[in-house]
């Protein structure tokens, strides 16, 4: 089991990515459309083993001061490895990384088995389209997004999701 801090886009922008989650599932490369439990459309700051109540609280007074700017989700690519996954990647600016940095600085040392790959100068802000698929997955992916059009996500709220059942607590919304 594994807490993710989240970041949940606009109506449009769900819908946006829905489709390319349809897009994919229609050329036989698994994705999140259609999936029990249903994931929402969203970009991850923090993933850790647990985020405890007390963490919660200071995340989200630490959120409800934040301006969050919307992302723009431009770039089709992948992260390789062991579970290799087609992404979505944002544009980084400094308001951006100034959000995933304050983040960090409230769940700093209050967290178990926080995950290094979200960690700052190491996160790449994306929206996921698919996970742990195969080369050829990739490949079919790519020829079934490609050309992919921008997506502008708006931030509407901020939450915590537990990865194994999908669940969402929302901290705040704007």
């Amino acid at each position: 089991m594994a807490h993710e801090v989240q970041l949940f886009f606009d109506d449009e922008a769900e819908r946006s990515i829905r489709r390319l989650w349809q897009r994919l599932a229609d050329a036989g490369v698994p994705s999140p459309a259609g999936q029990v439990p249903e994931q929402r459309p969203h970009t991850t700051l923090a993933r850790a083993g647990r985020i405890p109540p007390a963490a919660r609280q200071a995340l989200r007074a630490e959120l409800s001061l934040l301006s969050i700017p919307d992302l723009w989700l431009h770039t089709l690519g992948t992260f390789p490895g062991d579970e290799p996954s087609l992404l979505l990647a944002a544009v980084v600016d400094t308001e951006l990384l100034a959000v995933h940095s304050a983040v960090h600085d409230v769940l700093a040392g209050k967290v178990t088995n926080p995950s290094a790959y979200y960690f700052p100068g190491a996160w790449i802000p994306h929206c996921p389209l698919a996970r742990g698929i195969t080369a050829e997955q990739v490949k079919a992916g790519f020829q079934a997004l490609y050309p992919v059009e921008p997506v502008r996500a708006a931030v509407t709220a901020a939450g915590i999701t537990d990865t194994r059942t999908g669940q969402a607590e929302v901290l705040i919304t704007r």
